[in-house]
């Protein structure tokens, strides 16, 4: 008798199953990405303050450089940045080491997950690349204010491996750190807005 293959889904708390090797945009749920980006923390948890700071926290931060960066965006774009590490709520947050470890396997995995995430929220399944930059960008940013302001890095350091952000983009913006319950909420009521302003 063959050996049985390893399981390779993952029971979500909506009652979804999701095969983390063939996703499909009916087992996606906002609730479940919401519930599990808030609980995943960015820099593998070595963040200052008494609460991580989430991939959801990180995801609200990027939707809004993304919508700074880009004001006439069309809603699903940022939509789109927002969603930008959807994946994450099954697979989790890999420093960019561990992923360069791992090999091409992981971006496949998060590829394939990506796919069915945009599919499911009215996304086209591979963004365009120039959307993809463009968020990329405003994820760089993050990177930046999130290494400088929480994760110990000293601007010089940061600079090396982000860039310098120009200061404009930053006004009015800090790092929060919450606790999950309410960075669960705060992402899925954005989910929502966007939602409602692509229709």
């Amino acid at each position: 008798m063959p050996p049985k293959p390893p399981r390779a889904w993952q029971r979500m708390l909506s009652g979804r199953r999701l095969d983390l090797l063939d996703p499909t945009p009916v087992d996606i749920e906002i609730e479940d990405i919401a519930h599990g980006l808030a609980f995943v923390a960015r820099w593998n948890g070595q963040t200052k303050g008494d609460f991580a700071y989430s991939v959801a926290e990180h995801s609200l931060l990027v939707e809004t450089l993304f919508s700074r960066m880009n004001p006439n965006a069309p809603m699903k774009w940022r939509l789109a940045a927002l969603l930008h590490d959807a994946p994450e709520y099954v697979i989790g947050d890999m420093i960019s080491p561990v992923k360069a470890a791992v090999g091409p396997g992981y971006g496949a995995l998060d590829d394939r997950l990506a796919a069915a995430v945009h599919i499911r929220f009215g996304l086209p399944a591979t963004l365009p690349k120039t959307i993809k930059a463009q968020i990329k960008r405003a994820d760089k940013v993050s990177a930046f204010m999130e290494a400088t302001q929480i994760a110990g890095f000293s601007v010089d350091e940061a600079v090396k491996f982000f860039g310098r952000p120009a200061p404009e983009l930053l006004e009015g913006l800090d790092i929060r750190l919450r606790p999950p319950v309410e960075v669960r909420a705060a992402f899925t009521a954005r989910h929502e807005t966007l939602l409602e302003m692509m229709t």
